[in-house]
């Protein structure tokens, strides 16, 4: 391998990992609130209102629902009039943060389900408002659980990412596509395939390093 491959694999690392990171941030951003909505908003739960409930899930299920690279397709459009270009790292940011919100607001959502009901009646025997015992009883008792569907999801990005170098994106899938598929340099593409294996399992490691720390806290 040369090392104009080398420099290349390197760069499809370092626009692998901004994708992942600003991806996971902005779908953390938009997706917990949508979690929590459809945590709270369900039936006998601290805000049940079927009408909203069945809205935001309708909406959060029909994204779930399409394949990524559907959606990569379908979001050109939108992606062009954000960010000026439908192609590159910063580009496939937005697919990425899009697709991903759904996977957030429902892993967000199992997560609170998680929490004890005895945790929630502590905090309306105080006379608390139901957002103080979201915040500040609900939240942070879903912490382990939270940190734990959060490496998940930050995993399933950065699979996701591998994808945008369909529609040109950058990082490793890029690479993949360019050299290991179209110029059928075999070893390209295992190479790439064995580091996007290796940044998943990191990931996940660390996810579970954290939230067994939290829970033994």
């Amino acid at each position: 391998m040369g090392t104009y491959l080398r420099d290349a694999i390197l760069m499809g690392i370092i626009e692998t990992l901004q994708m992942t990171f600003f991806s996971s941030i902005f779908a953390y951003i938009l997706g917990l609130p949508v979690g929590i909505i459809l945590y709270a908003t369900a039936k006998d739960h601290i805000l049940e209102n079927r009408a909203v409930n069945a809205a935001v899930g309708a909406i959060v299920n029909i994204l779930r629902s399409l394949p990524f690279l559907i959606l990569l397709v379908l979001m050109i459009p939108v992606t062009r009039f954000i960010v000026g270009s439908s192609i590159g790292t910063t580009a496939s940011i937005v697919p990425l943060t899009v697709g991903a919100i759904p996977i957030v607001a429902r892993m967000v959502e199992s997560s609170l389900n998680e929490v004890p009901s005895g945790i929630i009646e502590a905090g309306n025997s105080m006379g608390a408002s139901p957002a103080f015992v979201i915040f500040n009883f609900i939240l942070p008792e879903a912490v382990p659980s939270l940190l734990l569907g959060g490496a998940i999801n930050v995993a399933t990005i950065l699979g996701y990412s591998a994808m945008a170098g369909v529609i040109g994106g950058g990082g490793l899938g890029a690479i993949a596509l360019q050299y290991g598929y179209y110029r059928y340099e075999k070893s390209v593409l295992w190479v790439t395939v064995a580091l996007l294996v290796v940044m998943v399992m990191l990931i996940q490691e660390a996810g579970g390093f954290l939230s067994k720390k939290t829970r033994r806290s």
